[in-house]
């Protein structure tokens, strides 16, 4: 019985995106998201890219400073989206952090290295944040469906196939 309460949820976890480490450090710019996220693609998706269909990962991250008086405070709401796809003619894969820098990989498995482990990202200007507050820091990460073509976004928003998002990552963040 205790094997078989245990199944769905390891299955589960399987499925969806674990968010091993989040961290957030302060650097002379501002502040920076640290993250490393755990997921393997399922044959539905590996087969979508291999036919061109291009896949967006959004990391979302929110800061709320708690009030007593009335509803926490959004300090910094940001989000950061990052691209792959294969080109069929080259036989590469390319990860794209939009609005940012392009790489190019022999291999699936190197390309979702960098949307694994992405470098840390510049979440805040260094003034964003009240030194000494403490503020509850939100992250998730996961397939956006919405930047899909029309025709497979209506078949992604009914497959679970298609369903690859981490819960909420909670943890705490006292502002330097």
């Amino acid at each position: 019985m205790v094997l078989a309460c245990a199944l769905p949820r390891a299955a589960h976890a399987a499925e969806g995106v674990e968010i091993k480490r989040a961290y957030v450090e302060a650097a002379e710019e501002g502040y920076r998201l640290g993250a490393v996220y755990g997921f393997e693609l399922n044959h539905g998706l590996e087969d979508a890219i291999q036919f061109g269909v291009q896949l967006y990962f959004t990391t979302e991250i929110e800061f709320t400073r708690p009030r007593w008086y009335w509803l926490d405070e959004k300090a910094i709401v940001a989000r950061q989206t990052s691209r792959i796809w294969y080109n069929v003619l080259t036989r590469q894969y390319h990860v794209s952090i939009i609005g940012s820098v392009q790489q190019s990989f022999s291999t699936l498995e190197d390309a979702l290295f960098l949307i694994r482990r992405p470098s840390r990202w510049l979440v805040a200007p260094r003034g964003a944040l009240k030194p000494g507050e403490t503020y509850n820091v939100t992250v998730r990460m996961g397939i956006d469906r919405n930047y899909l073509p029309k025709p497979i976004q209506v078949n992604a928003f009914n497959n679970s196939e298609w369903r690859l998002a981490s819960d909420k990552k909670t943890f705490q963040y006292k502002a330097e």
